[in-house]
């Protein structure tokens, strides 16, 4: 029985029993504890909870589920995997222990013809709570099952909680027995290889009170009503149905391992190293192929990681079968195609799916390359110190400089024998985090004592922002701070920081840069302010100078901003709005924000895309954008709660945190986001907005730069001056210009080739001397020298290879030129097939002539290359070198 049939079955069966089937969520977890779903329970989590009111009094679903505690177990045993399928019945104070046990042996063990799974009754065996006297004598005698098939077990096993005080109760597990080839007789107490759990009831009927462990807690009581909880695995399920020994082998899994055979040649059953590894791939596929599905990216830190890191694991793992080309493409094709059976929208979002694993599978292949190199000559290092453990050092500059992760490295070191320092490399990391919160933090507080802020607060409350509706106004000092210290005045000259009770500066936040205006006092004092922070919650600070007299500290001012910077950075966010949604309906919901910049005239928006937005679609969204300006759409604000701002659709803003009543944004029927920012209130308003272009900033991760109102204006006055010029130097029309340019630089490229090879040729005319020249060091022809500087490195390695080349008969040569390109000396060292056989490597020569010149290198014993920072030092470099091929001559 394939898997889709089984979810079928399972879904239809408690359907005609009264259940709502709810369809799967989403693998990301709407729950604030945890990355990922990893269990069929998580979206009834609540309706358990008594937070919501359940839709119904009975459910059914499969959900998918994701589990990466145990992945370095995956393919090593039958059952471990990271993506499964978890079948669900669940009852809301509907029927409990009797009616979830009836319904369950129907469901087994009915036969095929009659829409069930046809297990054996004499198969199947039943553990039950140690004192769950109610639950055994149900299995016992309304079921029928034998005494001897029935096992208690402790809480370990059998008792269910969340781990935190709440719902709890006994669970009862159905176990399969899979036969004598599976190891030894006894029940699931004795064998759960042989006896394999494919049910577990859960039966809600406690309220759980704080404990130190999940088998250390207080019962307080009943509850209030009792509810079932349910799990089947539908993956060991079907490892039974279609006679498998493991769930790898099962439909969905065995098809992509076949595709691993297929592409690297290595035959599954073969060995059990590539075994596992053909295991981890397909487990790993399966598990990327859904996160994308559900809208997971690739990234370093939370689901972005555990997806990078399962993908990452499957591709080594093909390299390690010895695929050398790109392969996930193919591999996610099959998978695919197997799930798109039981989720059809994979088979609809098949092009987006594809695209975000194929940009990672291409930048891990970069990765691993380079890292591969730094980690094995720190692996070769370490073991010719006599040291077993990796540095952790070395494990932090691969994870931080070449992206290696840390995982990858804890792998790859122990296939080499060496264990790694992770707790060197977590106090890195960690400090590396201290650092750049320190640094965010600094930003926030000018280096004051946080305290001084807080007591701001407590004395005084928050700061009311009056800005969304006036440009100025009345207020009162309540805070001051000179060169970061809480004073009672401030004079002339000094850097201060002042807390307003009310205030229509706006603090920087949510991509948008802070005001900036004056203070003035009625004693004629003014402040120039030139930043406005919250360093905490609710204190608004204005940092500046004071310009002319004294502030005191309880006076009375007058705030005002500077509108006209204020006005360009309303534009700015506005334009950005309408950016995000111009970018989101022409690349999809993928085309989320990560990150934005609001300043006056100009912004810059992050947002997810894991390759380059073509230039005509950029052209699109420009157009779309200025289209929206002309329709002259209102731009209005309003307050309610989270709970109304999803159901109108509003989009959350990047690193922003919401409470229980939001601000959304809505520009005509275009755009709506929470927002706190400041805005235009027309889009007529904006003028204009030029969009410069787009680049990378990260795996995953694009940006795009713009221009808006007068300063666009500007942008395409200038451009429009420069075409000109252009036009008037080529003697053609605008429109001629990309022809005529691509015309002038095709006959530089050809004029450029010509002089390459004109210098090639005089460089290599230098060969016959060269050779001629050859010094006798111990019987080796040496020849050594330095060419003219500007040389390139290729030029010099085939000036080399002539040189060795040249030099006749059998004897032993070693050939070594210099040169220097910017001032940074280049080396290429080459030996001949005699000289190797005498012990001399290019690879050695090239080590210690570039260690002298203050740099590294290396290559193989025939021809090797290196270079360093002195140029200086080349003839002493071509006296180490002698003296090596002297020494080993």
């Amino acid at each position: 029985m394939e898997s889709a049939e089984i979810r079928r079955r399972w879904l239809r069966f408690f359907e005609e029993r009264g259940h709502t089937v709810v369809p799967s969520a989403s693998l990301i977890a709407d729950d604030p504890t945890l990355l990922l779903v990893n269990a069929g329970m998580v979206p009834f989590k609540p309706y358990f909870l008594g937070e919501v009111k359940p839709p119904a009094p009975r459910a059914t679903s499969v959900q998918k589920c994701v589990r990466t505690p145990d992945i370095e177990e995956v393919g090593k045993t039958t059952r471990h995997g990271t993506f499964f399928q978890m079948c669900g019945n669940f009852s809301f104070g509907d029927y409990f222990k009797e009616g979830a046990i009836k319904y369950a042996w129907e469901l087994l063990t009915s036969s095929q013809a009659d829409g069930g799974y046809g297990l054996d009754p004499e198969r199947l065996w039943i553990t039950v709570y140690l004192d769950d006297d109610e639950a055994e004598r149900i299995w016992r005698e309304v079921v029928g099952v034998p005494a001897e098939r029935i096992q208690r077990l402790g809480m370990k096993e059998n008792y269910w909680s969340m781990g935190v005080p709440g719902p709890c109760g006994p669970c009862s597990e159905i176990n399969y027995d899979r036969g004598p080839e599976f190891g030894v007789e006894g029940g699931p107490a004795v064998n759960d290889e042989r006896y394999v759990e494919i049910w577990n009831l859960v039966f809600m009927q406690y309220e759980r009170g704080a404990g130190t462990s999940k088998e250390d807690f207080e019962i307080l009581g009943d509850l209030p009503s009792k509810n079932i909880d349910t799990g089947l695995g539908l993956e060991r399920l079907a490892m039974i149905l279609q006679n498998v020994p493991n769930m790898y082998e099962t439909d969905t899994l065995r098809v992509v391992i076949d595709k691993a055979t297929e592409l690297t040649g290595v035959r599954y059953g073969a060995a059990h190293g590539s075994d596992v590894s053909l295991r981890v791939v397909a487990d790993h596929i399966r598990t990327a192929t859904m996160l994308i599905g559900d809208g997971v990216t690739p990234g370093n830190e939370g689901r972005g990681y555990v997806l990078r890191r399962i993908m990452r694991r499957a591709i080594r793992n093909m390299r390690l079968l010895g695929a050398t080309d790109l392969v996930v493409g193919e591999l996610l094709d099959v998978v695919i195609k197997t799930m798109g059976q039981q989720y059809p929208e994979l088979l609809e979002d098949r092009r987006r799916i594809e695209t975000v694993a194929l940009a990672e599978e291409a930048a891990f292949v970069k990765t691993l390359k380079a890292g591969t190199n730094i980690l094995d000559t720190a692996v070769t290092d370490t073991k010719a110190t006599g040291g077993t453990v990796l540095a952790g050092d070395k494990a932090f500059l691969l994870h931080d400089t070449w992206g290696f992760p840390i995982d990858l490295t804890l792998e790859m070191a122990a296939e080499q024998g060496l264990s790694v320092d992770e707790d060197g490399f977590r106090r890195l990391m960690k400090k590396q985090r201290e650092m750049a919160k320190a640094d965010a933090q600094a930003k926030k507080s000018g280096h004051a004592d946080l305290s001084a802020y807080r007591e701001v607060a407590d004395k005084s409350g928050s700061t009311e922002f009056t800005g969304y509706s006036a440009t100025e106004g009345e207020s009162a000092i309540v805070g001051l701070l000179v060169n970061g210290v809480p004073a009672p005045a401030a004079h002339e000259g000094d850097e201060v920081e002042v807390v307003l009770d009310r205030t229509p500066f706006y603090a920087e936040g949510g991509g948008q840069l802070a005001d900036t205006g004056r203070i003035k006092l009625d004693s004629g004092a003014v402040v120039e302010v030139r930043d406005v922070q919250q360093p905490v919650p609710g204190v608004t600070v204005h940092k500046g100078v004071v310009q002319v007299g004294e502030v005191v500290l309880g006076s009375a001012a007058y705030a005002a901003i500077d509108v006209t910077r204020r006005r360009a950075i309303a534009r700015a966010h506005s334009a950005t709005h309408l950016t995000h949604q111009a970018l989101r309906d022409a690349l999809g919901p993928t085309a989320a924000q990560a990150g934005s910049e609001n300043s006056p005239g100009r912004f810059r928006f992050d947002f997810g895309s894991p390759t380059a937005v073509p230039g005509s679609v950029l052209t699109d969204v420009e157009q779309k954008i200025n289209d929206v300006l002309a329709r002259e759409l209102d731009v209005h604000a309003e307050v309610m709660s989270m709970e109304d701002a999803k159901k109108q659709g509003a989009i959350a803003e990047f690193g922003e945190k919401y409470g229980d009543r939001v601000r959304v944004v809505t520009i005509g029927d275009f755009s709506k986001e929470l927002c706190g920012g400041t805005h235009v209130h027309n889009t007529a308003q904006l003028g204009l907005v030029k969009l410069l272009g787009e680049s990378s900033i990260g795996s995953g991760v694009r940006r795009v730069e713009a221009l808006v109102g007068v300063d666009a204006y500007r942008f395409l006055a200038r451009e429009h001056t420069v075409v000109s010029q252009l036009t008037e130097l080529v003697k053609g029309r605008p429109e001629e210009l990309p022809e005529k340019i691509s015309g002038v630089l095709a006959k530089l490229k050809d004029a450029e080739k010509e002089i390459e090879k004109f210098r090639a040729e005089k460089v290599l005319q230098a060969a016959a001397g060269l050779a001629a020249g050859a010094k006798d060091v111990r019987g080796v022809a040496f020849v050594a020298g330095q060419v003219p500087d500007g040389t390139s490195a290729d030029d010099l390695r085939k000036l080399v290879l002539d040189v060795r080349g040249r030099i006749q008969g059998d004897r032993a040569a070693v050939v070594a030129l210099f040169t220097a390109t910017n001032g940074r000396p280049v080396t290429v060292i080459a030996t001949n097939e005699a000289a190797r056989e005498r012990g001399i490597k290019a690879g050695d020569l090239v080590r210690t002539a570039a260690k002298t010149l203050g740099g590294g290198g290396g290559g193989k014993p025939d021809v090797a290359q290196g270079g360093g920072q002195n140029a200086a030092a080349v003839p002493e470099a071509i006296e180490a070198v002698e003296r090596l091929v002297a020494e080993a001559a």
